[in-house]
C-alpha cells in the first residue's frame, strides 16, 4: 500500500527498515537501557531479529511504515520510528456504490510510535527532527488530516517531548495493553491535526538550526 520511502534532513536520515539494520539496531540498544523502561527495545540478537521481522511484515500489510533512524554526525544507526495504523476508512460501507469520496484510499489518520534510541542520542536534533520529517509527510504529502502519538502515561519524559511538538492530550486510555514491565499499560494518547501544524513547524524548525 505504502511503498518504501526516505526521509532525510540535517542530522537524521529515516531509512526503511531492512533485515541489514538488525546489527546496527542492536548496538544501539544495548548500551545504557535505563532510559527504556517504557519502551519495547529488543535485547540479543533474536529478539531483534523478530523484531525487524514483525515490522517488515507489517509493512507487507500496509498499516505499517518502520524506518531505522541514521545520525548523520555519527554515521550509523542510533534507532528506530514507524507510522502505524494506517488503514484506511471504508468509505464504501457508509457510501455504497461510491468510491469518489473524499479521502478515499487515504488513511485519514496515522499514529507516529514504537520509537526508542540510543541513549548517545537522546536528548539531541534527532528526534526532534525525525518527528519534523514524519508530520511533513504525513500532512503535506499523504494529506492525512489527524496524526497521533501515544505514549506510557507514566512516561513523563515522552509525554514532556510529545507536549513539545505541539500535541494536544486527547486523553488517557485505561488498562490499554501489556507494559514493557510487566503491569498492565494506560496510554497517554496526544495527536495534532493538519491544520495546527502551519503553527508549530516553524518554531520547531528554528530549534534545529541552533
Amino acid at each position: 500500500m505504502h511503498p518504501p520511502f526516505l526521509l532525510e534532513g540535517r542530522h537524521v536520515r529515516l531509512e526503511p527498515v531492512t533485515v541489514d539494520h538488525v546489527d546496527g539496531l542492536l548496538v544501539a540498544a544495548l548500551g545504557d537501557r535505563s532510559s527504556f523502561g517504557y519502551t519495547q527495545v529488543p535485547w540479543d540478537k533474536r529478539s531483534m531479529e523478530t523484531y525487524i521481522a514483525k515490522a517488515l511484515t507489517k509493512m507487507t500489510e500496509g498499516d505499517h511504515m518502520a524506518f531505522a533512524t541514521w545520525s548523520v554526525a555519527l554515521g550509523r544507526v542510533v534507532g528506530t520510528t514507524r507510522f502505524y495504523d494506517l488503514a484506511p476508512w471504508d468509505w464504501a460501507e457508509l457510501f455504497p456504490g461510491s468510491d469518489a469520496h473524499l479521502g478515499a484510499g487515504i488513511p485519514p489518520r496515522a499514529t507516529i510510535g514504537y520509537t526508542w534510541l540510543d541513549p548517545a542520542v537522546q536528548r539531541s536534533p534527532i528526534n526532534t527532527e525525525a518527528k519534523v520529517l514524519m508530520l511533513d509527510h504525513a500532512f503535506d504529502t499523504w494529506g492525512i488530516d489527524c496524526v497521533r502519538i501515544e505514549t506510557d502515561a507514566r512516561n513523563a519524559r515522552s509525554r514532556a517531548a510529545i507536549e513539545r511538538l505541539g500535541c494536544s492530550l486527547d486523553g488517557v486510555l485505561r488498562a490499554d495493553r501489556p507494559a514493557t514491565d510487566g503491569t498492565i499499560r494506560s496510554s497517554a494518547v496526544y495527536s495534532m491535526r493538519a491544520e495546527e501544524w502551519p503553527a508549530h513547524r516553524p518554531r520547531l524548525a528554528s530549534r534545529l538550526e541552533d
